[in-house]
């Protein structure tokens, strides 16, 4: 179910463990490794990509992913992921082998060799060490911090860039350049996964519906499940009945969302896959700054989107098929390389969103009509 791949107490001991570890170990690494030596040029048939964290930096990973096959198309790619992230590169073809880094498989790895190694995390030094350990002639990564020293190029970063731009900055050293927008739809979604959302919609598949994500994985990125109740509502009165997709610990949230109202309860009865294709079919995505957000991005779904401690400018959908309602408090955004700092004023900056702000989002995009016509239409995001 989603919620095995969501978040868990489990979970969270596990990343603050290995932020633990990059910290003091990572870092002690990094002083003892020497800088690489760059590689002869040679012709590129391997190349492996680094991407642990969440579910939305590997969503955005993927047209750059397309950008580097189409300017090598012989080469395989393969990608080093962590278990939390792995199952979205089962929406790319073009990927031949997803590895894990929190897995035993990361000594395989080590003992690969490739003709690149891209590191596309954004701090933390332990992919940098695994990146300089890589036999490799290329490598490639942000140079955020000590970690530098062990690329043979080392690239900026800006928090305020929209992080899929960020990503292709990487590729720059290829002389492989900015494109003018994204091709969307980006993931595919395999016919079974299509069929089974098909039969647990009911008949709900037979009309446009609304998709609710209420799910993140910190409470500051939580609306709350009375707000969406009312979006509810809203939306009904408007024809649209509403599905609520999110992992098992959703499944309350949810239940409270559609009590009452036409609408559907999926939270924790599908696959993250599962519940891409349930977005795949839907009219439109409401979120928070969230994974499923960018799936839904990465469908060519059009969205709305609520942002307060995430940062917008980074991570907010672009486009006219996207409306990103941010109240841009002065507190906001908070969050930096991942850390949202608990919030000592009750998440205002998604409290002071409101049920009509939402709303009248949803109506402006659906009074644009891009709904009716351009479910299979190839879009852009410029």
């Amino acid at each position: 179910m989603f919620g095995h791949v969501s978040s868990s107490q489990g979970h969270f001991l596990k990343i603050k463990l290995l932020k633990f570890v990059d910290k003091f170990v990572g870092r002690a690494l990094v002083c003892c490794l020497a800088s690489p030596r760059l590689g002869q040029e040679r012709q590129v048939n391997k190349v492996l990509f680094i991407r642990p964290g969440g579910i939305g930096d590997a969503v955005l990973l993927i047209p750059v992913l397309e950008l580097l096959k189409k300017q090598y198309p012989e080469a395989v790619i393969d990608v080093l992921a962590e278990k939390r992230n792995a199952t979205v590169f089962k929406m790319c073809s073009i990927v031949s082998r997803v590895l894990l880094y929190d897995q035993i498989e990361l000594l395989k790895v080590l003992r690969s060799s490739y003709d690149i190694v891209i590191d596309t995390e954004q701090w933390h030094r332990l992919t940098a060490v695994v990146t300089r350990l890589i036999k490799s002639g290329i490598k490639l990564g942000y140079g955020t911090n000590e970690r530098k020293k062990l690329y043979t190029h080392a690239i900026d970063y800006s928090h305020d860039r929209y992080e899929l731009d960020s990503f292709c900055d990487l590729l720059k050293p290829l002389d492989i350049g900015q494109p003018d927008g994204y091709s969307v739809p980006f993931l595919t979604i395999p016919i079974t996964e299509q069929e089974s959302a098909h039969k647990l919609l009911g008949r709900f598949s037979e009309c446009p519906y609304v998709v609710l994500f209420p799910g993140a994985s910190i409470p500051e990125r939580r609306w709350g499940a009375k707000k969406f109740h009312q979006l509810a509502v809203k939306l009904n009165e408007d024809g649209y009945p509403v599905v609520v997709v999110g992992g098992q610990e959703d499944y309350d949230t949810g239940a409270e969302i559609v009590f009452g109202v036409d609408g559907l309860n999926l939270a924790g009865k599908t696959s993250l896959i599962g519940s891409a294709a349930v977005v795949e079919r839907a009219a439109l995505l409401v979120s928070g700054d969230s994974g499923m957000l960018h799936i839904g991005v990465g469908l060519g779904r059009p969205t709305v989107s609520l942002f307060g401690s995430g940062i917008a400018a980074k991570w907010a959908p672009q486009g006219e098929n996207h409306v990103v309602l941010n109240k841009a408090l002065l507190c906001s955004p908070c969050t930096r390389f991942g850390y949202t700092p608990p919030c000592s004023v009750d998440v205002k900056c998604l409290a002071v969103i409101s049920v009509d702000d939402v709303h009248a989002a949803v109506v402006k995009i659906v009074g644009s009509h891009l709904l009716s016509n351009g479910y299979q239409k190839q879009e852009r995001i410029d």
